[in-house]
């Protein structure tokens, strides 16, 4: 199968209806955990990456509104409404990406954990990575040529913070002990970004990405391989703790952060920029 325009697209209602579910998706995870990692902006562990995690940041951003703008196309309404006027209920991120990184804000007493936000992008990214190589085969021809574009940026994010993991992990004393507790935390909300929410029978049928099972069984062996190397074992228990994102699930802290981020869009909205 092979939709090359928006018009085929929406030529079949199901398949249309399971290309924007994707794509909302994928829109709302980056948008999200690209907000989470900005707010570490001068408050990272050095300045080396400081600079690195804010590029990453704006790469993260960029996809989603790659992927934003992929629903513009298709009549969704337009993308910075999409991005910033949606209201969290409306929303269909992860759980785990919208959780504030630890105590305070970034204006106020700021005490982040640091060995928290290294698990939660490191097994983000590589779930990621595992979504968008399924998405260069996908049946939207579009997205297969964003997915390509995101890929490209995507190997030095997740090189980044395998990076970080393995060091934190192989350390003696404070940092193994602080990873082995965000693992834990990471794990019991991770099932949420793996889900493909209730239209993931219908989006793998239309070929738009692999099924839900298989991107499951593909981030289990990439983790797996990666605890051995670092002496551990990988749990493999994963839960969605605060609830389903993909259902409309959504924490307070998901609120607030769009009250913040979308403070100057709404004083605003017909702004031009």
């Amino acid at each position: 199968m092979n939709i090359a325009t928006v018009e085929e697209a929406k030529k079949d209602a199901s398949y249309y209806k399971a290309l924007t579910a994707l794509l909302y998706q994928l829109a709302d995870d980056d948008f999200i955990i690209a907000y989470r990692g900005s707010e570490w902006l001068g408050l990272a562990p050095h300045i080396e990456e400081d600079v690195a995690f804010s590029s990453i940041n704006q790469d993260t951003m960029g996809h989603a509104a790659m992927y934003y703008q992929l629903l513009e196309d298709l009549g969704e309404g337009d993308m910075d409404a999409l991005a910033h006027g949606r209201k969290a209920a409306d929303r269909v991120n992860a759980v785990l990406l919208e959780k504030v990184n630890g105590s305070g804000t970034y204006l106020t007493e700021p005490k982040y954990d640091w060995a928290y936000t290294v698990v939660r992008h490191y097994f983000y990214t590589q779930a990621k990575k595992i979504k968008v190589e399924a998405l260069k085969n996908s049946s939207y021809e579009p997205l297969k040529h964003v997915a390509v574009k995101v890929n490209m940026e995507l190997y030095y994010h997740l090189l980044h913070w395998r990076t970080w993991f393995r060091q934190l992990c192989t350390a003696n004393g404070e940092a193994k002990t602080r990873m082995k507790a965000a693992i834990d935390r990471v794990l019991e909300e991770f099932d949420g970004v793996l889900s493909l929410g209730p239209s993931g029978v219908q989006i793998t049928q239309h070929q738009l990405i692999d099924s839900e099972g298989d991107i499951r069984l593909r981030f289990t062996e990439e983790m797996t391989n990666m605890f051995e190397k670092v002496e551990m074992s990988f749990p493999a228990n994963m839960g969605m703790k605060s609830g389903n994102g993909r259902k409309g699930d959504h924490t307070k802290d998901l609120d607030d952060a769009l009250l913040t981020l979308s403070e100057v869009y709404n004083s605003n909205p017909a702004a031009v920029w």
